[in-house]
């Protein structure tokens, strides 16, 4: 990985589907609308921003691509203070299977709040990958996003 930061997050599944497939899945927003956001106005491409809209929760992000070694490598910046994510895929098993790592670095906290940020990140890229697997794998829009916040939930913690 390009950053060994140990102020970092990190998740990390198997997918039984080619590495191009998984990485498609993550570069084409018609695709990744099935197992993270719900909008994304255009391809990841180096060097180019894109929009990612979660419509539940009526929140987007811009997102700033650094760098994209097909079927290895995307690299992105996000969040105010920006963060960089680096998302990698391995293939295995006779290149029937990737396993992705995602890792997100570059926090600006320290103490608890280093710790909380670390966990949400670690926690919401295990969620995106889960949701990726049985989205590729099976076909299957678990809605994995959606039902981590439902609007009943959020409205009784404000």
């Amino acid at each position: 990985m390009s950053n060994n930061n140990s102020k970092s997050a990190v998740a990390q599944m198997l997918i039984r589907k080619p590495v191009e497939e998984v990485f498609k899945a993550f570069v084409d927003p018609q695709i990744t609308k099935n197992f993270w956001f719900t909008n994304g106005s255009g391809k990841l491409e180096e060097t180019k921003e894109v929009i990612w809209e979660w419509e539940m929760y009526h929140i987007s992000i811009t997102v700033t691509v650094k760098e994209i070694v097909y079927n290895e490598k995307i690299l992105f910046n996000w969040n105010s203070p920006p963060t960089t994510v680096e998302l990698t895929f391995k293939p295995l098993h006779n290149a029937a299977s990737t396993y992705v790592i995602a890792k997100e670095f570059g926090f600006d906290k320290t103490g608890d709040a280093l710790l909380e940020v670390i966990k949400d990140s670690t926690g919401g890229f295990t969620t995106v990958l889960d949701g990726l697997k049985a989205y590729l794998e099976h076909g299957i829009n678990l809605q994995l996003i959606a039902d981590k916040y439902p609007k009943e939930i959020i409205s009784h913690s404000k």
